[in-house]
C-alpha cells in the first residue's frame, strides 16, 4: 500500500488547467488538490474563475487562478512567466479549454453544403490550436526542468462518427494525432521524463448538454436514447469519473506510458452496438 500511495502522490506538484473554469476543469481541479497538487485554473473570464475558485477552496487552499487566452501566445507566456515566479516549476498540464460552437454544427433540418467555413474555422481554432499553443509553451519548461505530464482532452468524436457535430469532431481528431506526434517528439529529443497523453471523455451530463440529451421531464431525447442504447454501461457518465484517469496519467503510476488515448466511456468506444 504505501508504494502505491507514492506513486499517485502529488504533493507539491504544480498542476496548471486551461479551461479552468468550466465543469470538466473543476472536476479534475478537485481531484488534483486532493492528491495534493498545487492547483492553477486558467480561462478567459475572471469573475467565473473567482467562482471556482471559492468552490474549490473548500476542498484546499492550494489553488489560484490567472485569466488567459489560450489562443493567444504572448498571453500564455505571460501567465507562465506568474506562474514561474511563485511557484519556480509547473510538473502537470490539463488542456481543458474547448468545446463545441453552434455554427460548425449541422442543424437538424441541414447537411454538410449549409457548413460555414468560418464557424468550423473557430471550433478547429479553439479545440486544436488551444491545445497546441499551450503544450508548446508549458512543453519547453517541462522539458528544460526535465519533467512533466501533458494531458489532453480528446472525445468519442475523434474516433467515431458522430452525426452534426462535423468541426469539434475534426479538431479532436487532431488533438489525438498531435498528442501522439507531441509524445514521440518529446521522447526521442528531451528524454522519458516529459510525457504527452489524453483522455477520451464519453457522454457526460452536464448543464451544457443537459437540453441536448433530456427533455425538460427528464426522459432522454432521440439523440439521448441512441447514446445510451450503444453505451454498455447504459448510462451516462459524471465528470468526477475522470478523476480517475487523470490521476493515472499526472502521477508516476503512469511513469513508462506516452502517446495514448484514454476513453472514459463506460464501454461506448468499445461497442459496435451489436
Amino acid at each position: 500500500m504505501e508504494y502505491i500511495d507514492s506513486i499517485f502522490n502529488l504533493k507539491n506538484r504544480v498542476a496548471v488547467i486551461t479551461g479552468g473554469s468550466g465543469v470538466l476543469g473543476r472536476a479534475m481541479a478537485k481531484g488534483l488538490l486532493n492528491a495534493g497538487a498545487k492547483v492553477i485554473l486558467l480561462a478567459r473570464n475572471m469573475d467565473k474563475l473567482n467562482e471556482e475558485v471559492k468552490l474549490l477552496e473548500g476542498t484546499d487552499n492550494n489553488v489560484i487562478a490567472f485569466t488567459c487566452d489560450v489562443l493567444d501566445e504572448n498571453n500564455i507566456i505571460t501567465v507562465q512567466q506568474k506562474i514561474l515566479e511563485k511557484f519556480k516549476r509547473v510538473d502537470i498540464l490539463i488542456n481543458s479549454a474547448g468545446g463545441n460552437i453552434a455554427g460548425a454544427t449541422i442543424g437538424v433540418n441541414q447537411n454538410i453544403f449549409d457548413l460555414k467555413i468560418e464557424e468550423f474555422k473557430k471550433v478547429t481554432d479553439l479545440n486544436l490550436n488551444g491545445t497546441v499553443l499551450p503544450s508548446l509553451v508549458f512543453g519547453k519548461t517541462m522539458a528544460d526542468q526535465k519533467g512533466g505530464s501533458i494531458i489532453n482532452i480528446s472525445s468519442m468524436a475523434a474516433s467515431r462518427v458522430l452525426t452534426r457535430v462535423v468541426g469539434y469532431s475534426a479538431a479532436k481528431a487532431a488533438v489525438d494525432n498531435f498528442t501522439k506526434w507531441m509524445a514521440v517528439e518529446l521522447a526521442i529529443k528531451f528524454g522519458d521524463g516529459v510525457r504527452v497523453n489524453a483522455i477520451a471523455p464519453g457522454f457526460l451530463l452536464t448543464e451544457q448538454n443537459r437540453t441536448l440529451l433530456t427533455n425538460e421531464d427528464g426522459s432522454l431525447t432521440d439523440r439521448g436514447k441512441t447514446i445510451i442504447s450503444i453505451t454498455p454501461f447504459r448510462r451516462f457518465g459524471d465528470p468526477d469519473e475522470l478523476i480517475g484517469g487523470v490521476l493515472y496519467l499526472a502521477s508516476d503510476a503512469s511513469k513508462f506510458v506516452t502517446g495514448t488515448v484514454i476513453p472514459i466511456d463506460g464501454g461506448f468506444s468499445a461497442f459496435s452496438g451489436v
